[in-house]
């Protein structure tokens, strides 16, 4: 190692990250401004005109113009003529615009020209128009509503004439134009007709879900900020909005038609429509020629299974006419063995020795025909030839006694199914019992019958299936019997047609209700002159001097002999002729029938159950239901008709008083 140049060496521990680094600060942006725009600095920072001046060739100032303006109509000048900014415009930057006002200020200020000489009067100067354009155009907000509205955009559609004479450079331009409205900053170019299908449809469809940022509050015809109060000011606001939202839409249906008119003389859109078309085509043609190839085989295979089916068809003629004629042949084979068997039988008298025997072997003579085969019958020609009366009465031995197996089989063939048939019928018989109907009616069931009517009425859905099941639930001895809704219906037919009156049904109903009077008379309580009327029903409930109290709406003038059926109460005629009940043979009935005894009003406190069983009935049986509040009383166990009343009345109070209090705290 010399002294002149020494070395070093560097240990890194760790091995090299390659980071990026975002250029900022306000160093780098002066840099950049200072590549941009050639100067050192922000504008503000200039100190002379000279430095001003250096760029005078970027502004155009129009002296004659801004004399020409009225400062009370400066909200429709040119703003960036006023600032010498007519050929940047909207691509000036806002460095731009604030230098050139300060380049405009310098010369054009009122205190300037003054002192160049010039009459300046304060009312009319242009130098408020210079002041109006820059506030517009150096507020960004008003800067864009202004662009908005750029007096020198256009915003007419090409003609046919030009688009028949270059579609592609007409229509860049006019995109190109619109383009600057785009929400979006990468906007796709129309391209050429080398295009391809992917960039043109990307295009249109850019252009078909276009969203502008123009907007038209610039040409608000009155300003929000002039309105006296709050409510004129958002009247005035509201009517802008609308002028607003209508200008926008206009705005962009100038845009589809734009979008519209390219689309519709794209040359390339019409080149690949053709191209769909030609694809369809191919492919319909493809599935013909498909569709007649398989029609072509389908025919091939159908022709050549016709003609194998017809092929076939005669094989089997042919196969069925030669068994045709081997069964004749065998038939005359047949017929001629027993010719000859016949012709030798007679020949030898039947080989019999008595006229008896005669007839007998005539017999069996035919039986051996019918019996033995065409190879039998010539094998037993040619031993009888030779055997004579042996071999046939032997022959006729083996017959007999073949017929007699047969018979015997086929006797006990026909004697097995009869004992099955028999064995079968036998069991449904068995399966099959009579189920006693009657025996299911008994008089407990009889009264939870009448029950079930009086508390399903007519109207209810599916009524007589409800009191089937009812009843199915409550009755008792029923052997694991249902009851149907037809024979429940027919049953209660039965009853409502029948003479109640000669039914034992009536003494033992008139017997418990004596003997519940007993029970209970010693705790009745009589309440006098108490009228209770819900809803203004005339039939609530009367309690009258010199009646006696009812429970559950019977009294104790007449006998129970009333029952209801289907919500209403049939009476026999004997009972309306005499009050007292009869018995099945029409003498009186010896036993007290007198009607139930009314029990004591329940003092009770009403529970939760009890008031919603209540609740219940009163909506189950609605005003016009006919003896309402004995059905409502017999849906509440341990409860009267009175004591229904009483407590209906009790909340109606209660209701009253609370409402006549929230009155009076009002």
């Amino acid at each position: 190692m010399s002294s002149e140049n020494p070395t070093y060496t560097v240990a890194i521990c760790r091995p090299l990250n390659q980071q990026r680094i975002q250029c900022a600060g306000p160093h780098f942006m002066k840099y950049i401004h200072k590549i941009r725009h050639g100067v050192d600095g922000i504008l503000s920072s200039a100190s002379s005109t000279d430095e001003i001046s250096a760029n005078e060739t970027e502004f155009e100032i129009d002296v004659d113009y801004l004399k020409s303006l009225d400062p009370k109509e400066w909200k429709d000048q040119d703003h960036y003529h006023v600032l010498g900014l007519k050929n940047l415009r909207y691509n000036a930057s806002d460095d731009d615009i604030k230098r050139a006002y300060r380049k405009i200020v310098l010369k054009h200020h009122p205190d300037k020209r003054k002192a160049q000489g010039e009459n300046v009067n304060s009312d009319s100067d242009y130098f408020t128009c210079i002041t109006k354009a820059y506030e517009t155009l150096g507020n960004p907000t008003k800067r864009r509503s202004y662009d908005s509205v750029d007096p020198l955009f256009d915003d007419s559609l090409p003609t046919q004439s030009e688009i028949n004479k270059n579609f592609f450079e007409t229509f860049s331009k006019y995109f190109g134009l619109n383009a600057r409205w785009s929400e979006k900053k990468k906007v796709p170019e129309i391209g050429d007709e080398n295009a391809n299908r992917q960039h043109v449809d990307n295009f249109y469809n850019f252009w078909y879900s276009f969203e502008s940022w123009r907007e038209y509050s610039y040409l608000d015809e009155e300003d929000k900020d002039k309105g006296q109060d709050r409510e004129e000011r958002r009247w005035i606001d509201k009517q802008n909005k609308a002028v607003r939202i209508k200008r926008k839409k206009e705005e962009m249906s100038r845009i589809r038609a734009l979008v519209d008119l390219a689309y519709n003389n794209d040359p390339r859109i019409v080149r690949i429509k053709n191209e769909e078309k030609e694809k369809k085509q191919a492919a319909k043609r493809a599935r013909m020629s498909a569709v007649q190839a398989q029609k072509a085989e389908e025919e091939r295979i159908l022709k050549e299974a016709q003609l194998a089916k017809e092929k076939a068809e005669q094989v089997e003629q042919k196969r069925i006419e030669q068994i045709r004629l081997e069964k004749e042949q065998q038939k005359r084979a047949l017929k001629k063995e027993r010719k000859s068997l016949r012709d030798m039988a007679k020949e030898n008298n039947y080989y019999s020795t008595s006229d008896k025997e005669r007839i007998k072997n005539m017999e069996g003579v035919e039986k051996i025909c019918e019996m033995l085969k065409h190879l039998e019958l010539q094998s037993f020609n040619k031993e009888l030839t030779s055997g004579g009366r042996n071999c046939f009465i032997k022959m006729l031995k083996q017959t007999e006694e073949k017929l007699e197996e047969e018979r015997l089989a086929v006797f006990g063939a026909s004697k097995t199914v009869a004992a099955a048939q028999q064995a079968q019928q036998a069991k449904q018989n068995t399966a099959v019992k009579a189920v006693d109907k009657s025996a299911m009616w008994s008089p407990e069931n009889m009264q939870v019958l009448i029950k079930a009517v009086n508390l399903f009425p007519a109207g209810t859905v599916q009524r007589w299936e409800v009191i089937a099941n009812y009843l199915n639930q409550h009755c008792t001895n029923l052997s694991n019997r249902k009851f149907a809704a037809r024979d429940v219906l027919n049953k209660a037919k039965d009853l409502q047609s029948s003479d109640f009156a000669h039914n034992s049904l009536k003494t033992q109903a008139n017997n418990n209700a004596f003997e519940s009077f007993e029970k209970t008379k010693k705790e009745l309580k009589i309440v006098d002159n108490a009228e209770i009327s819900v809803n203004n029903e005339n039939d609530a409930g009367v309690t009258k001097k010199g009646k006696k109290p009812e429970t559950n709406g019977t009294t104790s003038k007449k006998p129970a002999d009333t029952t209801k059926l289907n919500g209403h109460a049939e009476k026999s005629e004997k009972n309306e002729k005499s009050e007292k009940p009869a018995t099945s043979n029409g003498t009186p009935a010896p036993a007290p029938t007198s009607a139930p005894a009314p029990t004591a009003a329940n003092t009770t406190a009403w529970g939760k159950d009890e008031q919603a069983l209540l609740e219940q009935a009163m909506k189950t049986y609605p005003v016009s239901t006919p003896d309402r509040w004995d059905r409502i009383a017999e849906c509440i166990p341990n409860r009267s008709k009175k004591d229904c009343l009483r407590r209906v009345k009790e909340l109606v109070d209660l209701v009253n008083a609370k409402r006549e209090a929230q009155q009076a705290a009002k």
